[in-house]
């Protein structure tokens, strides 16, 4: 015999946070909503999950569809439910986070969205819903993590410079940091690998060229060692 819910349920959505970097910049993927409510604004891509859709697939089957980016790790951020988040009625959205680089992708926007974009952080729109919320959580989540956890490096190019992380963890923490104590902490951790190349086309003094080490990083957690920053 089917079985019939008693009770009244909210609607579930799931919204997904891609983080870039570009340029010196954190960036910021949105969609223009091409359905109301909130048609023309900016918004976080996302949509409702489907019958015997798990979340997480849901968010990759939304993000595919609204901005034609797939194949990223997404780590659950929260869930929001405010009763007012949404003016078409109860609507729960457990949100979703990445960082990627922005040059790894081609965006094209489908489905419900008239377009898909990247956006400097600290120059976003006016967001639809209360996407400006999960926004800040999702920032305050980043700040944390790049302190304790060698994730800043899925920011950048395989190949990098000391300065070039160093601006990357000053745009993520919004602060300036000094350069000697930093290269001094990150090269005592023994996770870089010098490349014995350098960087091109340098005005001056070409920097030297390093890559994170993944597995020297695995075999030191497994020792003990703890990343931070």
């Amino acid at each position: 015999m089917p079985y019939t819910y008693a009770y009244p349920r909210p609607a579930l959505t799931v919204d997904c946070i891609l983080f870039g970097y570009d340029e010196g910049d954190l960036k910021l993927l949105l969609v223009e909503r091409g359905s109301e409510p909130f048609k023309g604004r900016w918004a976080l891509p996302g949509g409702f999950v489907q019958r015997n859709e798990t979340l997480g697939d849901a968010a990759l089957r939304e993000l595919a569809e609204e901005t034609g980016v797939g194949k990223v790790y997404l780590e659950q951020l929260y869930t929001f439910g405010d009763l007012d988040r949404d003016p078409r009625g109860h609507t729960v959205s457990v949100a979703y986070f990445a960082l990627v680089r922005p040059d790894g992708f081609t965006l094209q926007a489908s489905t419900d969205a008239a377009a898909a974009k990247w956006f400097l952080l600290r120059k976003t729109p006016p967001l639809a819903f209360d996407h400006k919320k999960i926004v800040e959580t999702a920032v305050e989540r980043l700040k944390g993590k790049v302190r304790y956890q060698p994730i800043g490096f899925e920011l950048l190019p395989k190949k990098f410079t000391l300065s070039q992380l160093q601006q990357l963890y000053e745009a993520v923490l919004e602060t300036e940091i000094d350069k000697r104590n930093f290269r001094k902490k990150i090269l005592s951790m023994s996770i870089l690998k010098p490349l014995g190349e350098y960087e091109a086309g340098a005005a001056n003094r070409p920097a030297q060229l390093y890559q994170f080490d993944r597995k020297k990083y695995d075999a030191a957690t497994k020792s003990g060692f703890l990343f931070e920053l």
